[in-house]
């Protein structure tokens, strides 16, 4: 028998199929899902039904409809796609300039849900290829959600790794500013001048909210403290990564620097704005090896790294730095000592720490929380201790002075993580206009 007598065999078929399908199953982790080895059986070997009913059935002769033609090709790839976005890979562009010099504004990247396990929708009811909006209503309808879980990936998250993620305080959204943090302007502004002027405010279920990528500096159970702009993470100094970027001040002669010169040096010129009182550069954004070359050059005084200490820099104030107290004095560049949450880990519970661990016990942990006469209640009991239900992680943007991240929002929960950056498969320079807006070099650079 042939090869290709053997791969058209209904019963070859049929075990190739039904191993597949039951390895998935056995994935998914729920058996109910074995049910469909009659719809596999049928599929391959009987052929009693037809499942692609859409699709219509020529007699001898009859010339094909092409908007039948079309409708199917574009059924078979709503399917594939949604079940490989679903299980495998999701493309993701990024937005901001956070990470630069590691991954830049206008990356296009694949994104892999198999490295820490894909999650399972809690919102099933999604207009294909969108995410939770399409123009600017909601792609979503929440009538039918279902537990938050997921299934079993090759590893857990690591330090050092880049992390997209569901941003944690994408819960609630202003309608004219859905991109905007709405807890940070509730503490500037208060909340009914907030909904007032953005609003109103809508709620979006966890994995719903906007996606974010930043590198993980510290996992669950670890200790981050943040010295004049260096991480520790368990008092060991966090490696120098090649993309790390800070802003210093640069002080020129007398004029600005040649934008050409900047641009090939890895500047992004459309966030350095010249001070000619300085004269120079108030705020630039620079990895140390660029700070270094730019030394050299000839009409370069100084460069200077900035450091926050406290109290912080305008825009920063305490109602912006994690976790939104003044007594804990900390600013961007020097937070901490902070102890990472874990999973089944205790912590005693204090006024004093209770703003640390507060939005994990109520929003993402779902318990209600009040303080009456100095006793901290959790559930109307009285709780001197908290065990957390599941792993936390430190997220911080490797441009580390043009960042929201945790520093402005806290801990990032495990059952946000969406999957790690894989493959960049494209990217745009903004700043360009075709076709020298192309980063050809970054094309198909793994992550």
């Amino acid at each position: 028998m042939s090869l290709k007598e053997i791969s058209h065999n209904k019963w070859v078929r049929l075990g190739f199929w039904s191993l597949l399908y039951i390895a998935w199953v056995i994935w998914l982790g729920n058996y109910w899902w074995l049910i469909g080895l009659a719809v596999v059986f049928d599929m391959n070997v009987t052929k009693k039904v037809k499942w692609a009913f859409w699709k219509k059935t020529y007699k001898e002769g009859e010339k094909p409809s092409v908007l039948l033609e079309w409708l199917d090709a574009l059924i078979f790839a709503v399917i594939v796609v949604t079940f490989i976005n679903t299980f495998f890979f999701q493309s993701f562009k990024i937005p901001s300039s956070s990470m630069e010099s590691s991954l830049y504004t206008g990356d296009h990247l694949f994104v892999s849900k198999l490295c820490y396990g894909p999650r399972m929708p809690q919102t099933p009811l999604t207009i294909p290829f969108t995410h939770n909006v399409i123009g600017s209503k909601e792609s979503y309808s929440t009538a039918w959600q279902t537990t938050p879980r997921r299934l079993k990936g090759f590893r857990d998250v690591r330090r050092g790794d880049c992390v997209v993620f569901g941003f944690p305080n994408g819960d609630t959204v202003l309608t004219r500013y859905p991109a905007d943090d709405y807890y940070a302007l509730c503490r500037m502004f208060g909340r009914d001048y907030v909904v007032k002027m953005y609003g109103p405010v809508k709620a979006r279920p966890m994995d719903k909210k906007d996606h974010y990528v930043k590198r993980c500096v510290a996992v669950a159970g670890d200790t981050l403290q943040i010295k004049d702009g260096v991480v520790y993470v368990n008092s060991e100094a966090q490696e120098q990564y090649p993309g790390l970027q800070m802003s210093y001040t640069v002080t020129t002669s007398d004029h600005k620097l040649n934008p050409k010169f900047l641009s090939e040096l890895g500047v992004n010129i459309s966030e350095n704005a010249y001070d000619p009182s300085l004269p120079g550069y108030p705020s630039m954004f620079l990895t140390q090896a660029m700070a270094e070359k730019l030394k050299e050059h000839s009409t370069v005084v100084s460069v200077e790294k900035n450091v926050d200490s406290y109290p912080p820099d305008y825009p920063d104030s305490y109602l912006n730095i994690f976790p939104f107290k003044e007594e804990f004095q900390w600013t961007r560049d020097n937070f901490g000592p902070l102890w990472i949450p874990a999973k089944g880990q205790s912590v005693e519970i204090t006024q004093e720490n209770l703003p640390l661990y507060e939005r994990i016990i109520t929003s993402y942990e779902g318990h209600s929380l009040e303080v009456k006469d100095g006793q901290v209640y959790i559930d109307s009991e009285q709780a001197q201790t908290y065990t957390f239900q599941q792993d936390y992680f430190w997220m911080m943007g490797d441009n580390r002075h043009n960042s929201l991240d945790s520093r402005y929002w806290g801990f990032v929960p495990e059952d946000h993580v969406v999957g790690r950056p894989a493959l960049i498969w494209l990217s745009t320079d903004r700043n360009h206009k075709f076709p020298k807006n192309v980063r050809w070099l970054r094309f198909f650079k793994f992550v």
